[in-house]
């Protein structure tokens, strides 16, 4: 088990972002980070079985990977898939630790299903047999449309109600989580990103904004993750400014 080092990337000042991921980091949790330096956060990778003391970290992402076990949201397994369940156990005392102290979260794709699990809500197990206005392939470029839903944190980074996205997954959010909003759907009604309603600062999407660094509108959505987490870093170290 490996423990929280925050000397990890001493270059890159202020802020610490925990990623959490499989056992073998990806290109996918690479760009992440990339994602996440580019607005001046370090970052901390967290593997399964780690223990992480949680307040320690400014934010949280929880990145995409292998199927959340059925298990988690009343079922058993309906399809072939692979599962982690040291990874499933740790995202849950992440995000438990996360609510506590409340620093913002990120999910990408399994991350956001995995939070809709955590708040109660379930999964499609295989989504791709029900598709009938969108592909059925994986998609690593945007070419998935996705409808974003006004005055909401996504339309703010986007500045667009229609935008292209990529589609990595099988799985899909079939009844949402308490205290979660819809704010993108594609061309089936599949929900492809929601956000809290209350509380801390949460955001989950359904497809991997990584892959699409070199356009604006996905990078602002790290943009916005990490200023969420440095306005709620400022505000604990200076309480008289009065900012959550």
């Amino acid at each position: 088990m490996s423990e929280l080092r925050l000397a990890e990337e001493p270059d890159v000042p202020g802020l610490t972002i925990g990623i959490s991921g499989p056992t073998r980091k990806s290109l996918a949790h690479r760009l992440i980070g990339l994602g996440l330096r580019l607005q001046g956060a370090r970052t901390y990778y967290i593997r399964p079985g780690a223990r992480v003391d949680v307040t320690l970290l400014d934010g949280l992402v929880l990145s995409g990977g292998t199927h959340v076990h059925p298990e988690r949201f009343g079922q058993q397994p309906q399809v072939s898939a692979r599962y982690d369940r040291k990874r499933d156990a740790t995202d849950q005392a992440l995000l438990e630790g996360a609510e506590a102290i409340g620093i913002p979260v990120l999910g990408i794709c399994r991350g956001a299903q995995f939070i809709n699990v955590f708040r109660g809500g379930s999964l499609c197990q295989n989504v791709t047999p029900l598709r009938v206005n969108t592909r059925h392939r994986p998609l690593l470029l945007p070419l998935q449309t996705v409808r974003v839903v006004t005055a909401s944190r996504l339309e703010q980074a986007m500045d667009s109600p229609v935008i292209g996205a990529n589609r990595i997954h099988s799985q899909a959010i079939k009844r949402l989580g308490r205290d979660l909003r819809v704010t993108a759907l594609d061309n089936d009604l599949f929900v492809q990103a929601f956000e809290n309603t209350r509380g801390q600062w949460l955001m989950g999407v359904q497809w991997h904004p990584e892959y699409l660094l070199y356009h604006g509108g996905h990078r602002r959505i790290f943009a916005q993750f990490v200023a969420a987490a440095r306005k709620l870093k400022l505000a604990r170290l200076d309480p008289d400014t009065g900012e959550a």
